[in-house]
């Protein structure tokens, strides 16, 4: 009667030898202990600074291939003439300061960019909440709206206070889409001027700052930069945003920092196309929109006639050179532009745009919406 296939294997395991046995299962474990084991380190993360090891072609992009406006950044600190050197290095042909001074000082600021270069320098307002508690605030604000356009301004910027800390005359935080504010969004349109929203922040600013948050070393750097908890989620926030957007189709907003959607494209799209009077600005948001290039070339492609490249960095000629790679360049892997606490621990890849969409972003859109 010929052996069954168990009693074979059995025979088999019986003629190997125990040394054998034990080597075999001594190999399988340092395999499990390889595949499963787990560093403990002392190495503050802040002091952890990889260098990459991998090896692709590199394109540095010392001047952009055509004029840049840079629409959204902040000078109010800097010296004209150090960031008109800058700005001639990298072909960046205008900058649009958002002042963040109010009242007098506002003026100023205006004074001091366009003394040095009325060509080159433009300025947006900054929203001046004094008085949000008098009922005739709407009124007060369209009068200093008038005085800033008539000083120069080209447009007002509402800040994320809006919807997270501005509260009115009663103690209640004011939303967003309130309608008391909606003569101050007309009174743009008459003017016309855009109005620019930074609504909220990143999603992860509105996690716990906890070992999940992919921003950690950001915002423990800046832990006032943190929402979790605030009384209106960034869902609820953005939605009054949108709401404005539609309730005043004559005005031209731009939602700044890709409509604060940069990890989101598919929200930003909705909005949109939902709303025709919005563009929106890159500022800040390489970091974002370049760990995901396929997505984020689709979008650009899709709404090319409807971003402004905007910097929100000091002026420094590597910051635009790295923005003008990740626009123009199919670098692989590359770091982007950032302030000193770096946004999260990635890097980013080129998009490597058509030379008709580079054309609208750098300059072309942002012409539209400057007098």
């Amino acid at each position: 009667m010929a052996a069954s296939e168990e009693q074979v294997k059995a025979s088999g395991q019986a003629d190997k030898k125990p040394e054998q046995q034990d080597k075999k299962t001594q190999q399988q474990d340092k395999f499990v202990a390889m595949v499963t084991a787990k560093a403990k380190v002392d190495l503050p993360l802040s002091e952890f600074e990889p260098q990459s090891m991998l090896v692709t072609p590199e394109h540095d992009v010392l001047r952009a291939r055509f004029p840049v406006i840079d629409y959204h950044n902040h000078l109010d600190a800097t010296e004209p003439a150090e960031v008109l050197r800058v700005m001639d290095a990298c072909n960046v042909e205008r900058v649009v300061n958002i002042t963040m001074q109010t009242g007098e000082a506002a003026l100023r600021m205006i004074d001091k960019f366009h003394s040095a270069d009325a060509k080159r320098f433009a300025t947006i307002g900054w929203m001046d909440w004094s008085g949000v508690e008098r009922a005739d605030f709407a009124a007060v604000t369209c009068e200093r709206l008038e005085r800033l356009v008539e000083r120069g301004a080209q447009g007002i910027k509402f800040w994320k206070d809006l919807g997270l800390s501005v509260r009115d005359g009663a103690g209640e935080l004011l939303r967003i889409d309130d309608e008391r504010l909606a003569p101050i969004f007309d009174k743009a349109a008459e003017l016309g001027i855009p109005v620019m929203f930074h609504t909220a922040d990143p999603d992860a600013f509105f996690l716990p700052i906890d070992n999940k948050n992919e921003r950690y070393e950001e915002l423990a750097a800046h832990p006032d930069w943190g929402f979790q908890g605030s009384q209106y989620s960034k869902v609820e926030l953005l939605e009054q945003r949108n709401r404005v957007f539609a309730r005043h189709p004559k005005t031209t907003f731009v939602a700044a920092h890709v409509a604060e959607s940069g990890e989101h494209l598919a929200r930003a799209t909705q909005m949109l196309a939902a709303h025709s009077n919005v563009m929106v600005d890159i500022s800040a948001r390489a970091s974002e929109l370049g760990r995901q290039p396929y997505a984020a070339r689709e979008f650009f492609l899709r709404f090319a006639d409807r971003i402004l490249f905007g910097a929100d960095l000091l002026p420094e000629e590597k910051m635009y050179r790295l923005y003008f790679r990740f626009l123009e360049t199919a670098d692989e892997y590359f770091e982007y532009p950032s302030h000193a606490s770096r946004q999260g621990r990635w890097s980013i890849y080129g998009l490597h745009l058509p030379e008709e969409v580079l054309r609208s972003i750098y300059r072309e859109n942002a012409l539209r919406l400057l007098r």
